[in-house]
């Protein structure tokens, strides 16, 4: 037997690739390998193969079995998840592996042989030649000839309003390129698991002789690993998925679609904060091969490339379905129209004409629970969390307060822990009370609330909207769940409440998220057309508030080109690169300390270093918080700055826990 040595990359919090020999027939860079590691066996990546170690061969370990029967990770793929270990400033086994189904890493090959199997049992002849496709127009047609006949590394954002028929456009566009390509696979990216279902109906109709597979984080683990197998063997042509689904491996991929390209949810927020958005555009440049992101409010970074030129901008402004118009917006004057449970005479209005109709309506509230607090009007006693710097919030149906923070829970109390009285009153009001509150006003509407809270259970959201679409709901309360994506066709009313919030918030980009929101929850009324104007009502109490202008005339390029305008003047992204350093400990002076050494530890020419604050929300689960941003006007410049600074953290004695957040979309 020959003997050769592997160099293994393993998930761990370091960046730790060990080397191990290995005595059989030679594995190829790219495979999965069975490795002892202490006193567990782990699965690792083999990143190399050679004939000799640097190790002294006393401290070398055998491999233990090398996956043979899985055909490698491709040289692309091991590229783009270096790259995003670079770039995001991560050991590399934590973003590969993490990635991988976690059948496929488990010791027993079990699960992956019985995967195989039944892959090879399930290949069939497919046929890319898609069903019956509808009419375009001429705007929907350019576009998505512009998108099919791409050829190369061609960055393209889709600037539709609301019911444009942007999905239209990526089905006809894909259909060009499986005519040329019929081998070629094609990714689609959407930002939430409720968006999937629908859209995947959607491309199993238009193309029944291709097998679609999709990967989203809500899958059980054998269909997670049978439908990554698809993908990885290039058996899966259309691969829907969420965020993760960009590091998946795509051996023939030939085209990406980025759906509703600015929303947060792109953002992982956890261990490796990745954007999945920017990972893709960076694998399409790396794959020579077209991108399109697609939105009604694109993300104002790729906004301003479309403006620079580094973006081709394609323009969908009217809506698709003849006769259907973008619904008229009006503003209900809080100081002027008194609000009754936090519904103003206006609306409730609007809503009764609606029910006479047999028409639905939309009420948007992105506050779930029945209330934000509990309050004592004697002493002043407010639901805190004991563990968090946050409120506990209502939830009446349950009997019990719960913090949307930590999970925290408890029940309502009888009394006032502090003076006794046992009057307590909820304060503000969420989905719940809002709900309570118009089954009482309109006992024979159906009535149907979707949130985090009603749809707990697995295929109950998509079971909540196809109620929806089949008409059995006329009145439907929700948070962002029912924002974006979604095509009700009988809903011409959409009421907002209580969106001021946002418009004082420090966070700089909390006034274009609202104004997406907005602009998003207001493009689900009217789609379907028809004699009856939609109307979206927005309940506010600064109705000459600019954002609000921008509103009503649907107008996102005046208000982007406004909101650039003063980032440009402030110093803040898309004109400047940031990267947040987290420091998490029992006690907030401990944190602090620690991001002070780490402020004060290394020269940084052409650096920008703000001091450490407390974060907003400074307590979490009894873990006190604290960050410190870090700014440069060149990227490469950052980058080779943080490299070195990541090495000097990483020396420093401490027991403060802290994280490093590249591009960071929350400070």
């Amino acid at each position: 037997m020959s003997v050769c040595y592997l160099r293994i990359a393993l998930d761990t919090p370091l960046d730790a690739v060990f080397d191990y020999r290995w005595q059989g027939e030679r594995p190829a860079v790219g495979q999965l390998a069975l490795v002892p590691f202490g006193t567990r066996e782990v699965v690792g990546l083999i990143l190399a193969v050679a004939e000799s170690s640097a190790v002294a061969p006393d401290k070398l370990k055998d491999a233990l079995a090398v996956r043979s029967q899985l055909a490698p990770l491709s040289d692309e793929w091991l590229a783009l998840v270096g790259f995003a270990a670079d770039y995001y400033q991560r050991p590399l086994g934590e973003v590969a592996l993490p990635g991988l189904p976690r059948n496929l890493r488990l010791a027993s090959t079990v699960a992956l042989d019985r995967g195989l199997k039944k892959l090879a049992a399930a290949a069939v002849a497919q046929d890319p030649r898609p069903a019956a496709m509808p009419q375009l127009n001429p705007a929907q047609q350019e576009a998505a000839d512009a998108i099919g006949q791409a050829s190369g590394f061609s960055p393209m954002l889709l600037f539709g309003v609301t019911g444009s028929g942007k999905t239209e456009v990526y089905l006809q566009a894909c259909a060009q390129l499986l005519a040329r390509e019929p081998d070629a696979q094609i990714l689609i990216l959407v930002p939430e698991i409720n968006l999937t279902p629908q859209l995947e109906g959607n491309i199993r109709t238009r193309f029944p002789g291709l097998q679609l597979a999709t990967l989203h984080s809500s899958l059980a683990e054998g269909e997670r690993l049978r439908n990554w197998l698809a993908v990885h063997s290039g058996a899966a042509r259309i691969v829907l998925g969420t965020r993760l689904a960009v590091l998946a491996s795509l051996p023939r991929l030939r085209l990406i679609v980025i759906d509703e390209e600015h929303d947060p949810s792109y953002k992982q927020q956890e261990g490796l904060r990745y954007s999945a958005r920017d990972l893709a555009v960076w694998r399409a440049r790396q794959l020579g091969i077209p991108i399109v992101l697609g939105s009604a409010t694109p993300a104002l970074e790729s906004w301003q490339h479309a403006h620079a030129g580094r973006y081709r901008k394609l323009v969908l402004r009217e809506r698709a379905v003849k006769d259907a118009v973008l619904p008229k917006v009006k503003l209900i004057d809080m100081e002027r129209e008194r609000p009754r449970d936090g519904l103003t005479a206006p609306l409730l209005e609007a809503i009764r004409a609606r029910l006479a109709r047999g028409e639905q309506s939309l009420l948007f509230l992105n506050r779930r629970g029945y209330a934000p607090v509990i309050c004592c009007e004697s002493c002043g006693w407010i639901s805190n969390c004991s563990r968090c710097t946050a409120y506990m919030v209502l939830h009446k149906s349950e009997h019990r307060l719960r913090c949307h923070h930590c999970s925290l829970e408890m029940r309502i109390p009888r009394h006032c822990p502090t003076c006794g009285n046992v009057d307590l009153q909820p304060l503000g009001r969420g989905t719940q009370r809002v709900e309570e509150h118009l089954a009482a006003l309109f006992p024979q509407a159906r009535i149907l609330r979707i949130d985090a809270d009603s749809t707990r259970r697995k295929g109950s959201a998509q079971a909540a909207f196809d109620s929806v679409h089949r008409g059995e709901v006329d009145i439907l309360i929700g948070t962002q769940m029912v924002a974006k994506g979604h095509d009700f066709k009988n809903l011409t009313l959409v009421g907002i409440l209580n969106p001021d919030t946002a418009l004082f918030s420090q966070d700089y980009r909390a006034s274009e998220r609202l104004f997406a929101q907005l602009m998003q929850v207001a493009g689900r009324a009217g789609r379907a057309g028809g004699d009856v104007p939609a109307e979206v009502l927005i309940q506010t109490r600064y109705v000459q508030h600019p954002l609000y202008a921008a509103v009503l005339r649907h107008d996102y390029e005046r208000f982007a080109a406004v909101i650039l305008t003063e980032r440009r003047q402030a110093g803040l992204p898309p004109f400047i690169y940031q990267a947040l350093l987290r420091a998490e400990a029992r006690a907030v002076e401990d944190a602090i300390a620690f991001l002070e050494a780490a402020r004060d530890g290394m020269e940084h020419a052409g650096i920008t270093i703000n001091d450490p604050i407390p974060m907003t929300m400074t307590r979490v689960a009894n873990v006190e918080r604290a960050q410190l941003l870090v700014e440069s006007a060149s990227r490469p410049q950052l980058q080779a700055w943080l490299k070195a600074w990541v090495a000097y953290l990483r020396s420093l004695k401490t027991r403060v826990k802290w994280s490093l957040e590249v591009d960071p979309i929350d400070i």
